[in-house]
């Protein structure tokens, strides 16, 4: 699909959307206001405690009452609006692309192959639950915009820092020394509740105490910094519009080319009421490389509330340069956002059928001779994980079969070293996760897992045994980014340099980001085979 700037085909379409748009946004802001002035965040009541505030009930009720005054007032120009945003989401492209120009060429492109025939890539991906402010309580999180900011300011901070790895004393139990984070970053992170002013908080440790490991064949981290130079970004649950902007405000700093309001509205197919879709996908792809082809499909099967939220997957193919034949190098990747509710694992089995044909098309139809593919990367919130026998079904899906998860020893079965991605809602400002070097010692020890991470989720009527003897508790890991070899170059190895959980967003989101550094090295000798 053609990249542009903006989502509409012509100025006068663009227009007569925002127009419609600025009619509806006051009644809807209202709306907004009106059930956050009512649902407040443990933090929030915590606070409220300490400066023994007892005002709160005079606060819910005549705030209540004028926003809902305000929302009934506004009411009917949000009615006009609706009917002009409506029809015009029938011509609408499923995403806007921002360019930064002008862009470093040396950010923009990977020039190891055209050197060396080798380059590392690295990838990441977080849910950042930006959704508008009222929702974003019902997950124990506030201040959409406020949070947006933050985190936008910390991925830039973590990955924009030099990539040196020194030895340090550890306090870890499993050794003495250990290789380290990467150097602190300029921007500091939050020791947040969304809340605080970014100028406030107090700068994570400078190095990791667990630092990279290898067990196995597979090199891993629990790391208070984003991996260092991340060139491609997957984030999901970026739904509200503002934080969009915000976010690809801050991220152009170091991402040269962006995706976000990825998705669908109103009814959906067009001029069919079957599907009402309120949100966009959430999805939001920030990357270094130049996007040469993008395409985004709406999942068709979603309930419930999912179902008004355009879920879907974003297939891109982006240019990493030439390798050392002059030869055209690109590469795959994919980010998707799966069906929530617990107990419905059909319903994203079906949806995974839906990513491995539709990335499957994507890739026959812009598929060239004359270009080598060095990786294909499938990753999102997938919304299962591989512990709960809840999840049985999906664990066994094909997928895995056609895409490798490194931290995966077999359906049903993580390997020793991984930690879950899920953070249980309710404790996320305690003392033990409300910073990133906090959340990084409770990690690493098992005994706090099981109090700060989501626990697995059983079958109906049936006890939940887990884990089994001799196992680690490791809890619900449902972000994954997974990567496949049968469908790159021929001439290409791939091998994995990093895994990293990254504990930066502690306090922002109710997940953990999760991070993947792969190494290719391509044949030259065998480079136009």
């Amino acid at each position: 699909m053609a990249l542009q700037a903006s989502a509409f085909p012509n100025g006068f379409v663009a227009g007569i959307h925002a127009v419609g748009w600025a009619f509806i946004v006051p009644c809807f802001w209202f709306l907004d206001r009106l059930i956050a002035v009512c649902k407040s965040t443990t933090l929030e009541q915590s606070q409220r405690l300490e400066q023994e505030c007892y005002l709160r009930p005079l606060e819910v009720f005549f705030g209540s009452i004028t926003f809902f005054i305000l929302f009934l007032a506004t009411a009917p120009f949000a009615f006009l609006g609706f009917l002009l945003w409506a029809p015009l989401q029938a011509c609408r492209r499923p995403f806007s692309y921002h360019r930064e120009m002008p862009f470093l060429p040396e950010k923009a492109t990977n020039k190891g192959f055209e050197l060396t025939g080798k380059a590392s890539f690295v990838f990441a991906s977080a849910n950042l639950c930006l959704l508008p402010d009222s929702l974003a309580r019902f997950n124990n999180l506030a201040n959409t915009q406020h949070r947006a900011t933050a985190i936008g300011q910390c991925i830039v901070g973590g990955i924009s820092r030099p990539n040196i790895r020194i030895l340090v004393d550890s306090p870890s139990s499993c050794g003495t020394l250990s290789p380290s984070s990467s150097i602190l970053p300029t921007v500091n992170s939050p020791t947040y509740g969304a809340t605080q002013d970014q100028s406030s908080q107090q700068n994570p440790r400078a190095f990791s105490s667990q630092g990279l490991r290898q067990q196995n064949d597979v090199p891993w981290e629990i790391s208070p910094l984003f991996p260092a130079n991340v060139d491609i970004l997957c984030l999901e649950e970026v739904f509200d519009k503002r934080a969009a902007r915000k976010l690809t405000n801050i991220l152009k700093l170091e991402f040269g080319h962006i995706l976000y309001d990825i998705g669908v509205y109103a009814c959906q197919p067009p001029c069919r009421c079957s599907s009402f879709k309120f949100f966009n996908s959430g999805l939001f792809l920030a990357s270094r490389f130049p996007v040469l082809e993008a395409q985004y499909h709406c999942f068709p099967n979603g309930r419930g509330e999912d179902a008004l939220a355009a879920k879907g997957l974003l297939s891109v193919k982006v240019l990493i340069g030439q390798n050392q034949k002059q030869k055209r190098v690109v590469g795959y990747f994919n980010c998707t956002h799966l069906h929530a509710p617990e107990g419905e694992g059909e319903i994203r089995c079906i949806q995974l059928n839906m990513v491995t044909k539709w990335i499957a098309e994507f890739q026959a139809a812009h598929k060239l001779p004359d270009e080598d593919v060095v990786f294909d990367v499938l990753c999102g919130d997938f919304n299962f994980d591989n512990c709960s026998p809840d999840d049985c079904q999906e664990q066994n899906h094909s997928v895995f079969e056609e895409y490798k998860d490194p931290c995966r020893a077999g359906p049903g079965k993580e390997k020793p070293w991984v930690t879950g991605t899920l953070l249980e809602q309710p404790t996320l400002y305690e003392k033990d996760v409300n910073t990133p070097e906090n959340l990084q010692r409770t990690l690493e020890s098992e005994d706090l897992r099981k109090r700060y991470i989501a626990r697995p989720v059983p079958k109906a009527d049936s006890p939940l045994v887990y884990p089994e003897t001799d196992q680690p508790w490791i809890g619900r890991r449902i972000d994954y980014i997974l990567y496949r070899e049968s469908s790159i170059s021929k001439q290409c190895r791939t091998e994995i340099e990093e895994v990293t959980f990254v504990t930066q967003l502690a306090g922002l989101t109710d997940h953990i980001p999760v991070g993947l550094k792969l190494n290719v090295v391509m044949d030259s000798d065998s480079a136009d085979e």
